[in-house]
């Protein structure tokens, strides 16, 4: 398989977050929204201007290499209006994603793929574009009620829907370096931490559609990797349902020689999760990290201790319309 190769430069967009937020400051290399939206042509401050803000994650990640750039949209966000009415008002030119990453096969983060799909091939002409897949997104799932039962998650788009919107899908566990070998889809993240247990009473359909049964591990999620030449590896994680700190140490292994430099998306440290806050804030110092960027279900209590260990010179959370630049 080819390598992973180093960019001059890397921006991501948030299209989509749970957070809403254009007043707090931020380091010089991450742009507040209101200003990408007068960068995109907003001329007047109201309601209708704004971005809005949901359950999920989307990220539109552009990589360049000397005079050509590379765009990955990674994931879709809960529901498709959003990807509308974010991506419109952010100018988001979806004729120039050559390619889409889906995470993990949860709601919050598949939603949006059709009309994601419909955007981009209006856009571009009607060519069909890849879309990496792992064959253990599509059963669905549910989530234990505090009474008793199950809550099931409604299911993500089929490989078959998918190619009927212009989707090319590649479905594989195995890690697949893609678009010029700027961008790396990580295989199956390893459990090596004793404390990051997953999503405890998280179900899944049996294979033969008759029971749920459990699936605390959810080793569908993969993460995005970029190498940007002098400064390391940035990956993006979507949940990090794995532990974020197992997602940064799988990372790490798969680039031995390489630093890692920033990390951001969501690290599932909300709920449940709260208890391990303390273990997974101290041990992401390991990395030497000059990025962290939490977001989606990261949790406001995961944020605060974040930016109380580390300042917020390296700590700067997302929000819908953001954009980082390394």
């Amino acid at each position: 398989m080819p390598t992973l190769q180093p960019v001059d430069r890397l921006e991501f967009q948030i299209l989509i977050d749970n957070l809403t937020d254009s007043l707090s400051t931020a380091p010089p290399n991450v742009t507040l929204e209101w200003t990408a939206l007068m960068r995109a042509g907003m001329r007047q401050l109201s309601g209708r201007c704004q971005c809005c803000a949901n359950h999920g994650l989307a990220v539109v990640v552009k990589a360049f290499r000397g005079a050509a750039s590379r765009v990955v949209l990674f994931d879709a966000g809960p529901v498709e209006f959003a990807v509308e009415y974010n991506g419109t008002r952010l100018g988001i030119d979806f004729a120039s994603i050559d390619a889409v990453v889906l995470s993990h096969g949860h709601w919050d983060h598949a939603g949006g793929l059709p009309i994601a799909f419909d955007l981009i091939t209006k856009a571009n002409g009607g060519r069909a574009i890849p879309c990496y897949l792992h064959p253990g997104m599509f059963r669905q799932r549910a989530l234990p009620l505090t009474g008793g039962g199950l809550l099931p998650i409604r299911g993500i788009p089929s490989p078959d829907d998918l190619a009927a919107k212009g989707a090319v899908p590649v479905v594989t566990t195995e890690a697949q370096v893609l678009l010029d070998d700027m961008f790396l889809v990580s295989g199956e993240i390893p459990r090596m931490t004793s404390y990051e247990k997953g999503f405890p009473g998280h179900k899944r359909r049996s294979e033969d559609g008759q029971s749920w049964e459990d699936d605390p591990l959810i080793m569908d999620e993969r993460f995005l990797a970029v190498h940007v030449g002098g400064k390391g590896i940035v990956v993006l994680t979507a949940c990090s349902h794995a532990g974020i700190i197992n997602v940064l140490k799988h990372a790490q292994s798969s680039f031995p020689a390489i630093p890692l430099y920033a990390v951001a998306g969501g690290f599932h440290l909300a709920g449940g999760n709260e208890k391990i806050i303390a273990e997974s804030v101290r041990d992401i110092g390991t990395f030497g990290l000059a990025l962290i960027a939490p977001g989606h279900c990261t949790g406001w209590r995961a944020v605060n201790a974040l930016v109380n260990a580390y300042g917020d010179s390296t700590v700067a959370p997302l929000a819908v319309g953001k954009i980082f630049a390394i």
